[in-house]
């Protein structure tokens, strides 16, 4: 992680939705599925762990060795990493996550549990118990797991707490960072099946990114994410089908929990965010298609664009 003392950016690494398509139609876009870092005043926040996280953690381990020769003085990896939801295609990087299986790399992981188990016991039996050949507890780096609950709960991550700290709130301005505060907003969304999204915000001074993948657009937009992301600097939103894949009459995708690229551009208009990522995108759609829906749309919302692989986007 370059430095990032003050700043603010964002780099894309997956970006498709459902599974990931290597090869030669996809080199261009990127076939790694949802997984886009953070760098805010020196902490690393990734968003969902699908299979582009693997390239993150590649790079994380070369900084980590080149911090020092000896390897008890090097530099930890330390990272805060935000599930959207347990799909697989959310979570599927994470065993393979390399600064995961460092003992001096501290790792916090929050996401929503909407079943009787904790996120933890979720994510053993998913990705680890029966599917790799380790167990959850015999993750060697300090990795803790918390659940949050929904939409009146922040994560502050600041120097003088040293961890990311999980707060309820109860007035709207809790929810405004102070001083070298990053502050990390929930926003519980139920449009996407079967258990709901979580989407987030995270803020550092007076600007602000929105993370919202895996959401279907309603008639009229969606009000409530709209007031979530009101004028962010740049809003993530899920892009998975054009509107002829969406209302196909022969395999129709209404009810899959997936926006088209009108219902992101809605999201952009009704929030007022000042630049929109499509992301999410469906992994049938090759680079030339996906080029040309990139125009396209550039002609009716000149801020927006199609997410990328390797793609930095500087707030501050």
């Amino acid at each position: 992680m370059k430095e990032s003392k003050e700043k603010f950016y964002v780099k894309f690494r997956g970006i498709r939705g459902s599974f990931p398509t290597p090869g030669k139609t996809t080199v261009e876009y990127g076939g790694n599925t949802a997984c886009v870092e953070i760098n805010v005043n020196n902490n690393l926040i990734i968003l969902d762990a699908g299979t582009g996280i693997i390239s993150l953690g590649e790079d994380l381990v070369l900084e980590h060795i080149a911090s020092a020769a000896d390897a008890y003085e090097r530099t930890p990896i330390t990272a805060t990493l935000l599930l959207s939801h347990i799909h697989q295609d959310h979570i599927q990087g994470f065993t393979f996550f390399k600064p995961a299986h460092i003992s001096s790399t501290n790792l916090e992981v929050f996401g929503y549990s909407d079943f009787d188990e904790g996120l933890d016991i979720i994510l053993s039996d998913l990705l680890f118990s029966k599917s790799f050949p380790l167990d959850l507890g015999d993750i060697a780096s300090n990795l803790n797991i918390t659940n949050i609950s929904g939409n009146n709960e922040i994560i502050i991550l600041s120097p003088k707490y040293g961890q990311p700290v999980l707060k309820t709130v109860t007035s709207k301005d809790d929810f405004e960072p102070k001083g070298e505060e990053v502050i990390i907003s929930c926003y519980k969304s139920y449009a996407h099946p079967q258990n709901g999204v979580m989407a987030y915000k995270i803020a550092y001074k007076d600007k602000s990114v929105v993370y919202a993948t895996d959401r279907e657009g309603y008639m009229g937009g969606d009000k409530k994410l709209a007031r979530f992301a009101r004028n962010c600097n740049l809003l993530i939103h899920d892009a998975q089908y054009t509107e002829e894949d969406y209302s196909s009459t022969v395999s129709p995708k209404q009810g899959f929990g997936h926006s088209t690229f009108e219902m992101a551009i809605e999201s952009q208009h009704l929030s007022h965010a000042e630049q929109l990522a499509f992301f999410h995108l469906e992994p049938s759609y090759c680079d030339k298609k996906i080029a040309a829906l990139d125009e396209h749309y550039k002609t009716i919302e000149p801020n927006c664009f199609v997410a990328k692989e390797g793609m930095e986007i500087e707030i501050i």
